[in-house]
């Protein structure tokens, strides 16, 4: 049984890590961090997590911890991934992994310098929906790839609990780092294929100088594929994916839904020819079973801190190309 502690004990905590925790089968978490000792204990009394801590590096050194979560905000990952490392504690770390790709390199170099396990909580990975995309592309049911679509969009425009979503200074960005790289993340691993080129536009429709409120960002893959990902923090919560081929579609409205069932699609024609239902209610849970089992040394974590860094690669390419207009290439990962 693999203990965690959780550093940053926010909303994600309490809405998605601790409903996985519950259903996982090979770890519990056993220590929390927030910024004040009350709502520490607070948050641990409510969630019947023995220890609580005001300071990260106490969490990181606790003999009671054996793996560290990262969930603190964006801009504070590379402080606390390098802190947990450096008191001996594998970490699974938020996405987006860093604010830029500097950061993400310099946290896989001291995870590979200290022979600790890093790795990035890319959930939708482990969901039963983008399992079964990824096999049925592989098995050939659409041909070729042609397009790859993604979009993901919710409100935060203000008020969002989440305080520091639209503050570019702890953020690194807008729904591009928040929510693209799910998109991005997803359609590489469905595909099995790199993104090297991406071009983005964005809409700032709180000023030049705040994160961007929407934009649309076009991916082109090594094979040929071209992908399209559109987010956005103004419009209703839509996560839509839809792979267009040769000889077929596949398509889903609510693709990384993971509180109710999700339907598959299999088109041809402009008919569906096969629908298949899917839940990714596990998928928390699976992911930190997952990463258990790496510290454990049983398997590798398949979503090792390298693939983080990938994908900040190409949202910083996205970045570049909003300010630059034109296509930017994406850094390839070694």
């Amino acid at each position: 049984m693999v203990r965690f502690g959780i550093l940053g004990f926010g909303l994600h905590a309490v809405r998605r890590l601790m409903p996985g925790f519950a259903l996982a089968q090979n770890c519990r978490v056993t220590g929390l961090s927030r910024r004040t000792l009350d709502k520490a204990r607070a948050s641990a009394r409510q969630h019947n997590i023995p220890l609580a801590f005001d300071s990260a590096e106490e969490l990181c050194r606790s003999p009671e911890v054996d793996a560290v979560f990262v969930a603190t905000p964006n801009a504070c990952h590379l402080g606390d991934v390098l802190l947990a490392l450096r008191c001996g504690k594998p970490v699974l770390c938020e996405k987006p992994m860093g604010v830029h790709a500097g950061e993400c390199r310099t946290m896989v170099e001291a995870a590979r310098g200290a022979k600790l396990l890093l790795g990035v909580a890319q959930v939708f990975r482990f969901e039963q929906s983008t399992a079964r995309l990824r096999e049925r592309v592989a098995a050939g049911q659409i041909g070729r790839a042609i397009f790859a679509r993604s979009e993901f969009s919710f409100p935060a425009a203000s008020g969002h609990p989440r305080t520091w979503i639209n503050d570019p200074a702890v953020a690194g960005g807008g729904p591009i780092a928040d929510v693209g790289v799910h998109c991005v993340d997803s359609l590489r691993y469905i595909l099995q294929d790199e993104v090297v080129r991406v071009s983005a536009r964005g809409l700032h429709d709180l000023g030049p100088a705040a994160v961007e409120s929407a934009a649309v960002l076009t991916l082109e893959f090594s094979r040929g594929t071209l992908g399209t990902v559109t987010v956005s923090f103004r419009a209703e919560y839509r996560t839509p994916l839809e792979l267009v081929g040769e000889t077929g579609v596949l398509r889903a409205d609510d693709a990384f839904n993971v509180e109710r069932p999700i339907t598959l699609e299999l088109r041809r024609a402009g008919s569906t020819v096969e629908t298949d239902q899917v839940s990714n209610r596990l998928a928390y849970a699976q992911q930190v079973d997952a990463f258990a089992a790496a510290v454990e040394g049983k398997a590798s974590f398949p979503v090792p801190g390298e693939e983080g860094w990938q994908n900040q690669e190409i949202l910083d390419a996205a970045y570049r190309s909003m300010k630059s207009g034109k296509t930017e290439d994406v850094a390839r990962v070694r």
